[in-house]
């Protein structure tokens, strides 16, 4: 067992700090994102083009090719949900490359059929089902929140990347500007959850929009994130920030 690996099992490295207001322990935790994501399986992508403005399809294609995605490459994207970063994938890799869209939901990786997303598996991120060195890439958009650990994330995803390749994940970080800030959390803490709430998933799905800004306002420091990187084995790990909150975080294998 390497040094790494015991660090994650005496301390792990939660993303964020429990929210107790939306469950009591771990299980409880997977079991209400289980419902929750099912639930808002069919509007997660209005909500998501409203979150973003009408730029999220753009900004997710750029940031993979940012990345240094390219044709014929194979990329893994975790926490895929509807599929958003995996069709972005498959357009770039082409036909001679391959996707696998990752999720521990049904309704969310069926939505994702729905877009066009070829290969889905259903799993959770900390227990990947394939062989070492398998992937040149593998991307986790704003999914990072949900993890138990980050260090035992991260050290799965070195596993199954092939030497050379690159993680990619994609967060919103809380803006330095406290204007920005506050508007930021009027919109997504409370507009958005408004809006959800006349979905398919009803009350359902304006509970999840109003944990996913709590999980965004009480996530770890960027440097953190970074440094679980590095601790799970990532060199060349480095974070690029777009509008002052969009964190692109990347490291090599």
């Amino acid at each position: 067992m390497t040094d790494a690996s015991q660090a994650a099992e005496i301390d792990p490295l939660a993303p964020h700090p429990p929210l107790t207001r939306y469950y009591a322990d771990e299980a409880e935790h997977r079991r209400r994102m289980r419902t929750w994501f099912d639930a808002a399986a069919p509007d997660y992508n209005w909500i998501n083009q409203a979150m973003s403005f009408g730029s999220g399809n753009y900004y997710r294609r750029t940031a993979l090719l940012r990345a240094g995605l390219t044709a014929g490459m194979s990329l893994l994207d975790t926490g895929s949900g509807t599929g958003i970063v995996a069709v972005q994938g498959q357009k770039i890799v082409g036909s001679a490359g391959e996707v696998v869209g990752l999720d521990p939901s049904i309704g969310m990786l069926c939505e994702a059929g729905r877009r066009g997303v070829v290969r889905r598996v259903r799993a959770v991120a900390e227990t990947l089902p394939f062989p070492n060195q398998k992937f040149d890439m593998l991307s986790m958009g704003y999914a990072l929140r949900h993890v138990p650990d980050l260090r035992t994330t991260f050290q799965e995803y070195r596993r199954v990347l092939k030497p050379g390749g690159k993680v990619l994940l994609l967060e919103i970080t809380p803006p330095r500007s406290r204007l920005a800030t506050v508007f930021l959390k009027f919109y997504m803490g409370r507009v958005l959850p408004f809006l959800a709430r006349f979905g398919h998933g009803g009350k359902s799905t304006q509970t999840l929009m109003e944990y996913y800004w709590e999980t965004i306002e009480n996530c770890v420091p960027p440097e953190i994130i970074l440094g679980a990187l590095k601790d799970a084995g990532f060199s060349q790990v480095e974070r690029f920030v777009e509008i002052g909150m969009m964190s692109e975080y990347t490291g090599v294998r």
